[in-house]
């Protein structure tokens, strides 16, 4: 994987944004096209794939486990698969840079292949814990030989045999329940998910896409059971990725916090399960127009018409974190020019990202003058009604979420705002400065 050096950038306090902005592709949609693709029998073809470091690093996966990917001039991808069961053995590890889920989805599929296969990562995602999802795999036949707490680089040898189990999530991840049933495509009878709280469903409206039987049933106290039938033949998919509501997000506040703003964001996707900080900042008083509601490829996809607005805090509903999980630092900074305190409860979720992410929020915030309150499970930030100081430097940490969470902050902000590395957000949002830039945003730095 490519090594950024450290680059600091400097966001300072801009005029009205305005203009006509699409974001990149989906990253969970990219990570899981790919995977898809390289199990299906024949071509998939795939456009709006997005080309951040996490995701080339799923492509280069897929590689050296056997399938033929490909970039064209005109944009789009090619995978041409080799069906399940068909993985080779890898001849060199897998390097998943900052990507957890990447690693997370592929220990999944490598646990269902009778193949060894080892993973690394940068120093960030060597810190994350992997035995949520060692866990399930482990059940299903799959042995691990990893680093203390599980964490990177570990050794996986696939199961000889692939045991189908029924598994409760103990807690709610997306990336957990994606491991586990693309395990399952490989086992015999069903794979069961059970889950008490809903996440992202893009695994499971992907499998049907690419032929896999797929049930999803409610049962008792509102349980969420979704149950994959095994060894399907899966059929190639035309995938055209939609726009990334968790990179939306950047745009979207900055032209809520910037006086006189009014941006258009085009073809993002609106699926329930990602859609949480839209509805949150609607509660907040922002003015965000939903336009041109529309499906494609099996997703809820629309444009977003948002003008600057006085925001109000509110509390944050903790039922709503799983389709908001990746947005809370951005929700921060809104929060930060709100009249009156956000609460954010449930989110210790935040704590095992690319970062602390509440720790590195929490200290943001300070360091640019706003008050939060910090708990195991949250935060609660006391909104400076628009008057946010600024003048702060704020350590990334690594994270591109916190980076980019940080330089919309400096664009509202009384004062600059400089982060202390803004390489990283490569890993999601390639053209996040130069997008901003188009809408009116002012950088400085290194980083530019």
């Amino acid at each position: 994987m490519a090594h950024f050096p450290a680059t600091p950038l400097t966001a300072e306090p801009s005029d009205r944004l305005s203009g006509t902005v699409r974001v990149p592709g989906d990253k969970s949609i990219s990570h899981r096209a790919l995977i898809f693709g390289a199990l299906a029998v024949g071509e998939t073809r795939i456009m709006g794939l997005l080309e951040g470091a996490d995701v080339l690093a799923t492509a280069e996966a897929m590689r050296r486990l056997g399938a033929d990917v490909q970039r064209h001039a005109d944009g789009s991808w090619s995978v041409h698969g080799v069906g399940v069961g068909g993985l080779r053995e890898p001849d060199q590890p897998l390097d998943f840079g900052n990507s957890g889920t990447g690693a997370r989805l592929v220990m999944g599929l490598v646990a269902g292949h009778p193949i060894t296969a080892t993973f690394i990562g940068d120093a960030s995602l060597s810190r994350r814990p992997m035995g949520r999802v060692i866990a399930p795999l482990t059940d299903m036949g799959a042995t691990f030989h990893a680093r203390a707490g599980g964490r990177l680089p570990l050794t996986l040898i696939g199961a000889r045999r692939t045991m189908p189990i029924a598994y409760p999530l103990p807690v709610a991840s997306a990336q957990v329940k994606s491991a586990v049933l693309l395990a399952g495509l490989n086992a015999p009878g069903q794979t069961t998910v059970i889950e008490a709280t809903p996440t992202r469903d893009h695994t499971e409206r992907m499998l049907k896409a690419f032929g896999a039987e797929v049930q999803i049933e409610t049962g008792p106290r509102g349980l969420l059971a979704i149950r994959l039938t095994g060894e399907p033949e899966l059929r190639p998919c035309p995938i055209a990725v939609p726009g990334d509501p968790s990179s939306a997000a950047f745009p979207v506040v900055a032209a809520l916090l910037t006086p006189g703003s009014e941006i258009i964001v085009q073809g993002i996707t609106l699926n329930p399960h990602r859609a949480g900080l839209y509805t949150t900042l609607m509660e907040m008083g922002g003015d965000i127009e939903v336009m041109n509601q529309r499906e494609e490829g099996g997703e809820p996809v629309a444009d977003l018409r948002v003008r600057s607005s006085r925001l109000r805090g509110i509390d944050v509903p903790p039922e709503r974190a799983a389709s908001m999980i990746d947005e809370y630092p951005v929700l921060a900074v809104a929060a930060a020019f709100a009249e009156g305190e956000t609460k954010m409860l449930g989110i210790h979720e935040l704590r095992v990202k690319e970062s602390d992410r509440i720790a590195a929020t929490a200290s943001g915030l300070r360091a640019n003058g706003v008050k939060v309150r910090e708990s195991e499970d949250g935060m609660i930030v006391e909104g400076r009604g628009g008057a946010v100081a600024g003048a702060g430097h704020v350590a990334t940490h690594m994270d591109h979420r916190i980076a980019m969470s940080f330089l919309v902050m400096g664009l509202a902000a009384q004062k600059p705002v400089t982060v202390d590395d803004a390489s990283m957000i490569a890993t999601s949002f390639p053209d996040f400065v130069p997008l901003m830039r188009g809408l009116g945003a002012s950088f400085s730095g290194a980083g530019q």
